[in-house]
């Protein structure tokens, strides 16, 4: 059970990361974390604390196109009143295109903590949607995101 408060501060830090991944801004995205937040990249790439977050965006940011999300939350389970998790899914349409690249889609987890300066991110965790041997799983979830896509927003 979560409460409304809860909820919508959680929800909001989602949304901030998200369209601060869009806008491309690393400055933006990393503060959304805790000082000693961590990040785990879709590739697989471990950051450690708010600072290196920026440092490590970037240059990925400056020197590659990437790709912009949209979202689906899932959950939003507090564990405690100042903790939560919140577990999405999303999609990306790379640079140039209007549709979602299924090769891309994810599963976004997100540890969230309520801090003095309202909620951020503790942990968030990019997983490949692989979906290894249920193809039909894969394209239902590629269709969910593009119709999120199809109604311009970024997170739903």
């Amino acid at each position: 059970m979560t409460d409304q408060s809860a909820e919508s501060g959680v929800r909001a830090l989602y949304g901030r990361i998200i369209e601060a991944w869009n806008a491309r801004d690393a400055a933006a995205m990393a503060s959304c974390f805790e000082p000693q937040g961590n990040m785990v990249g879709f590739d697989g790439s471990q950051v450690d604390s708010r600072a290196e977050i920026e440092r490590h965006l970037k240059p990925i940011f400056a020197n590659h196109p990437t790709a912009a999300y949209v979202a689906k939350v899932r959950e939003i389970r507090c564990l405690v009143p100042e903790v939560c998790i919140l577990r999405a899914v999303a999609g990306m349409i790379p640079p140039g295109t209007a549709d979602v690249n299924p090769a891309l889609n994810t599963i976004h987890s997100l540890v969230a903590a309520k801090r003095a300066d309202g909620w951020r991110a503790s942990l968030f965790q990019s997983t490949p949607a692989a979906w290894h041997g249920r193809p039909a799983d894969s394209a239902a979830l590629t269709e969910e995101l593009r119709g999120i896509a199809r109604g311009g927003a970024h997170v739903e």
